[in-house]
């Protein structure tokens, strides 16, 4: 086992506890909680902009107020969204539809994650698109079925009176999507502005960015898709 390998089970152990802490204290530390994790994302998000359009005014002929007025813009954007949208649809969620379904909605992003890994380092293959060059075909698959996990799981618990019907398999379909559409989209800034990590916080992960990518448009989606259809 390499050891890159053991520092990023161990990371996903604590982050697990700290999750299960977060998530089943209070109202005021899910909120600080979210809060920090959000001012994290955009400082790292800070990051790939400020690289990213350094590389483009070498590239073109931007000047310095050009270069400026952008990087202000992908900032303020990247502070609305994350504020505005995701961490307070994270807090609705949490508060309306309950911790536990919290809960389950990351667990159907975790274990998104956790199939496409395992899928794409087993079977590998063709590779899904240029855009990320680690993902394949056989780990997008994988992602979408490791998804079902959680509605397995917490369905044979009974948790929240979930059940495994057809409505709920579509929707931890539906969530994998969006959760493995954002990873591309973020995988994307980063292979434009030729970065491999957002961060270096999390050992084998490397930033909190390169952790939740999924997440922060998954659980916006998923409340959207909960309360009005």
């Amino acid at each position: 086992m390499s050891q890159n390998l053991i520092k990023r089970i161990i990371t996903s152990m604590i982050l697990f506890l700290l999750l299960l802490f977060i998530n089943f204290s209070n109202n005021y530390i899910f909120v600080l909680s979210i809060c920090l994790i959000g001012l994290i994302i955009c400082f790292e998000a800070n990051k790939i902009f400020l690289k990213l359009l350094k590389i483009r005014s070498h590239e073109g002929s931007h000047t310095i107020k050009k270069f400026n007025f952008k990087f202000l813009i992908l900032n303020l954007i990247t502070f609305f969204y994350i504020f505005f949208i995701f961490c307070y649809f994270s807090y609705q969620i949490y508060l309306i539809q309950t911790p536990i379904f919290f809960l389950y909605l990351i667990f159907i992003c975790f274990f998104t994650d956790i199939g496409g890994y395992i899928f794409g380092k087993i079977i590998g293959g063709k590779k899904l698109t240029r855009i990320s060059p680690n993902k394949t075909i056989s780990g997008t698959i994988g992602s979408f079925i490791f998804s079902i996990i959680p509605l397995i799981l917490f369905s044979y618990l009974n948790y929240f009176n979930l059940e495994f019907s057809f409505n709920n398999f579509i929707f931890c379909l539906t969530v994998s999507l969006i959760s493995q559409i954002g990873d591309l989209f973020i995988s994307y800034l980063k292979r434009r502005a030729n970065i491999k990590d957002t961060g270096k916080i999390l050992p084998g992960h490397g930033g909190v960015l390169d952790r939740v990518d999924g997440i922060i448009f998954a659980l916006p989606f998923s409340y959207l898709l909960l309360k009005f259809i």
